[in-house]
C-alpha cells in the first residue's frame, strides 16, 4: 500500500440490496457505493494496488494501468495531450482521472463500459495501449508468481486456473474505489460554512458558476454533496466541429463495422476521426453524435489538458470556449448535433477569470503541491 497516494480506506456498512457503501467519504462527497459481490477488504486493495502498477501485463513489459493513471500526476498523465502505451504509440484521447471514478455511473469518455471492472479489461488488449492479443499472459502471471498465488488464495479462495479475469478486474476496481478526494477549499467553504476557505474572486466565480455561466446544469452541486458532473453526454463542439462533413459517412461505416463485429475500443482509440463520434458508437441513437460525458470539475486545475481530446490546454481556453457557444472563436461553424444548452455565455473578462480561480478551488489537499507545481 505504500505507493498509494492520500487514498480513503473506507469502512463498510450495510445498505440498499446489491450495494455496500462507504461510510465517512470526505467532505463534499457521499458515501461510496461498493458493489455487493466484490466487497472492500485490505488484503483485495493491496492486490489491486499490485495489479495496478504491474507493467508485465503488457506486450513490452512498460505499461501498466499506472502508466497513464500515475498517483504523481493526480492520477492522469498529465501534461500528455493523448495517452501513451507501447513503443510510445498515441491513441485518440486524453486519459481522464481515476480520482473519484468509484463515484462513475459509466466509464471511458463514451461510457462504453458500465463499471470499473468491466473498464479494467480493455487496455490489456488494446494494440495502442498494452498490446496484448489476449488476457492470457496476465493469467499465466497470476496464476504462477508466488506473491500472486499467495494473495489470490487468500482474497478470493483461488488458486490455478480458478483465477480468472473477473477476480483480476474485481481486485483493481476495489483499489481504485479507494482513490477518493474531496475536501478542497470549495468544499469547507460550501458544505462547512468556512468564510475565509475560498478568495474574493473564486467566490464571484462561483456565483457565475451557478447564473450566468450556467456550469451548474451538468456540472451538478447538491445541497449537501458535490460530484460536479450529471454522468450525462453531452455534444459541447469539441473535435466533431472538425468532421462535420463527414459525419453521415463516418456514423454509417461505423455502425456497419461495429455490426460485423469490429472491435469498438480498438476503432474508436485508434482512428481520430472515428473518434470524434463520441457516444453514438455506443448507443447507435444520432442524437449521440459528438457527446462525451461530463467530466468531473474535481481537481480540473492539476488535471490539465481538458476535453476528451486534450486539445485545449488551461482552464482559461476550456471557459473560452464554452463563452463562445462551443466553437473556437466567434464567428466559426456550429455543428449540426451540438447539444441544446451549448449557446454563447456573454462573460467578461473580469468573470471569465473569476471562474477559473473558482475552479482552482476545487483541489482536494492532498494535491495541492501538485497544484504548486504545475504553476511552476
Amino acid at each position: 500500500m505504500a505507493r498509494m497516494v492520500a487514498l480513503v480506506l473506507l469502512l463498510l456498512v450495510s445498505a440498499t440490496p446489491g450495494f455496500l457503501v462507504a461510510q465517512e467519504p470526505p467532505l463534499g462527497l457521499p458515501p461510496v457505493p461498493i458493489p455487493e459481490d466484490n466487497p472492500q477488504t485490505p488484503e483485495k486493495l493491496q492486490l489491486g494496488d499490485k495489479l495496478f502498477h504491474d507493467t508485465r501485463f503488457s506486450s513490452t513489459g512498460e505499461v501498466s494501468c499506472a502508466t497513464c493513471h500515475d498517483a504523481k500526476k493526480v492520477f492522469t498523465d498529465s501534461p500528455l495531450q493523448v495517452s501513451e502505451g507501447i513503443h510510445k504509440l498515441t491513441g485518440t484521447r486524453n486519459a481522464p482521472t481515476v480520482v473519484n471514478s468509484a463515484y462513475f455511473k459509466s466509464v471511458f469518455w463514451d461510457g462504453r463500459s458500465p463499471d470499473l471492472e468491466d473498464q479494467a479489461l480493455h487496455p490489456f488488449l488494446n494494440p495502442v495501449e498494452m498490446g496484448l492479443k489476449d488476457h492470457k499472459p496476465i493469467l499465466k502471471i497470476v496464476r504462477s508468481d508466488p506473491e500472486y498465488v499467495e494473495a489470490f488464495k487468500t482474497v478470493f479462495a483461488k488458486s490455478g486456473e480458478q483465477i480468472t479475469m473477473k477476480e483480476v478486474t474485481q481486485a483493481i476496481a476495489a483499489f481504485e474505489r479507494t482513490i477518493v478526494a474531496g475536501d478542497s477549499p470549495f468544499d469547507r467553504w460550501y458544505f462547512a460554512g468556512d468564510e475565509k476557505a475560498l478568495s474574493p474572486e473564486a467566490v464571484r466565480g462561483f456565483e457565475v458558476f451557478i447564473n450566468q455561466g450556467r456550469c451548474v446544469s451538468c456540472h451538478v452541486v447538491e445541497q449537501t454533496q458535490a460530484l460536479f458532473t450529471d454522468s450525462r453526454f453531452h455534444n459541447i463542439g469539441v473535435g466533431i466541429n472538425r468532421i462535420q462533413d463527414d459525419i453521415s459517412r463516418l456514423v454509417g461505416e461505423f455502425l456497419k463495422a461495429k455490426a460485423e463485429g469490429t472491435d469498438v475500443d480498438i476503432a474508436v482509440l485508434t482512428d481520430q476521426k472515428t473518434s470524434e463520434l463520441g457516444r453514438v458508437a455506443v448507443t447507435g441513437r444520432l442524437d449521440d453524435i459528438g457527446a462525451f460525458k461530463t467530466p468531473t470539475l474535481r481537481n480540473i486545475a492539476v488535471t490539465a489538458p481538458y476535453m476528451h481530446d486534450g486539445s485545449l490546454k488551461t482552464l482559461k481556453e476550456t471557459v473560452v470556449h464554452y463563452n463562445n457557444g462551443g466553437v473556437a472563436k466567434e464567428g466559426d461553424r456550429v455543428n449540426d448535433f451540438l447539444s441544446g444548452g451549448i449557446r454563447p455565455l456573454n462573460l467578461s473578462e473580469q468573470q471569465i477569470d473569476d471562474l477559473v480561480a473558482f475552479m482552482e478551488a476545487l483541489t482536494s489537499p492532498q494535491f495541492a503541491k501538485t497544484a504548486v507545481a504545475e504553476s511552476k
